[in-house]
């Protein structure tokens, strides 16, 4: 180990060289006394801030290791231990793109040992998926945010009269803000004879499932193609992400990797940007997608859960918690969230993307329990980026 004062002249070479390297990004100050021997021209370059893009085969994505960013990496076990035994299946993390932690468990829903191959459903945190696809039609033209409902799914697609089912929209849909009642005995049912008045559309937020699953329906009508089409080819295809749709009664669900999964989260990490190539042009849609949609419920923007904020609601209750919805993740953090714990966790800041697929930690349909012991796990890995 040298001092490194011994490496100043290499630095400075090195900055000259690479203008924009942020070498103190890389390594935690604890670590800045010595200067590890192995450490490389090529390891510094792995540290730059720009965003790699992996290509089509997940099977090449580029790792970094964690030491090399200035990660305590004695924690990792105890952090895969806890997630083992939450009835995880598969972990990712992201820096700056390439996959800094990754691990899998379990066997799959085939039975087999569990995979970077094995496909896992997204349940809810799919949501976030149908989001951004509202925002590529609304780009292209084919529907607008504020246009009723009824427009695109026809007259008596609810029990309400035609005066009140007129005042959706399509922005209720993505809020949660129908005000479509979600005490009804199958908040999932989408038949007009589940879909019942209950308050002013925009007046009340409430996670009714009911309600987003006919944005398939907006979508459909709006575009004049199926959705997963639609979806495959102004989506799915251009991250080169895999993966498809299933029905499971009323729920249409999306089936993935846990590396296509990180690719949308990379997709979001870089807002809408894939290598170069806009997926969603509309940078007012995308900043009103993952900011506050409402003042009712402002830990929730356009089908994400957004932490940082001073208050926060959950579903089936109607009673404001103060405080973030993840207290021990960064403030900026935005989340997908699904029943059994299936997580995209993007945090702008740190350029990090987090991944969990697996069985249920917890009996919630959306884990925000077993989110914040996850961040209480993986915070005193990373090294937290000034």
């Amino acid at each position: 180990m040298r001092s490194i004062t011994l490496r100043a002249r290499q630095l400075v070479w090195l900055f000259w060289l690479m203008p924009g390297m942020l070498w103190s990004q890389c390594f935690c100050p604890q670590q800045l006394e010595v200067w590890p021997q192995d450490v490389t021209v090529l390891h510094l370059m792995l540290c730059v801030p720009d965003t790699y893009f992996p290509p089509a085969d997940n099977a090449e994505w580029a790792t970094v290791a964690p030491e090399l960013l200035g990660w305590d990496t004695e924690p990792i076990d105890t952090l895969y231990t806890y997630l083992e035994a939450q009835n995880t299946r598969g972990f990712l993390v992201l820096k700056n793109g390439r996959i800094v932690l990754e691990h899998y468990w379990g066997l799959s829903l085939a039975g087999q040992p569990f995979d970077m191959e094995s496909y896992w459903y997204w349940a809810s945190a799919g949501k976030t998926l149908t989001a951004m696809l509202v925002g590529i039609a609304q780009e292209l033209g084919y529907l607008q945010l504020s246009e009723s409902s009824s427009l695109y799914l026809g007259p008596g697609w609810t029990m309400l009269t035609p005066e009140q089912e007129a005042q959706i929209t399509i922005l209720h849909q993505l809020t949660m803000t129908s005000g479509l009642d979600d005490d009804v005995p199958d908040p999932y049912c989408t038949d007009p004879e589940c879909l019942i008045y209950r308050a002013e559309p925009g007046s009340r937020w409430a996670y009714h499932n009911a309600p987003y699953t006919l944005l398939d329906g907006v979508l459909e009508s709006a575009t004049g193609q199926a959705f997963s089409p639609f979806f495959n080819q102004h989506l799915r295809d251009p991250i080169d992400m895999q993966g498809f749709w299933l029905y499971s009664g009323f729920n249409h669900v999306f089936y993935s990797t846990v590396r296509d999964m990180a690719r949308f989260g990379l997709l979001i990490l870089n807002r809408g940007l894939w290598a170069g190539v806009p997926i969603l042009q509309d940078e007012s849609y995308f900043q009103a997608m993952t900011k506050p949609s409402q003042t009712i419920n402002p830990s929730y923007g356009y089908l994400w859960w957004l932490n940082g904020q001073d208050t926060f609601m959950v579903p089936g209750l109607q009673l404001p918690f103060p405080g973030p919805l993840t207290p021990h993740a960064p403030a900026d953090m935005i989340a997908a969230m699904g029943k059994n714990g299936q997580l995209i966790n993007v945090v702008p800041s740190q350029g990090l993307v987090m991944i969990r697929m697996g069985d249920n930690p917890d009996q919630s349909l959306i884990p925000l329990i077993f989110q914040d012991e996850l961040w209480q796990h993986l915070t005193p890995i990373i090294c937290p980026m000034d």
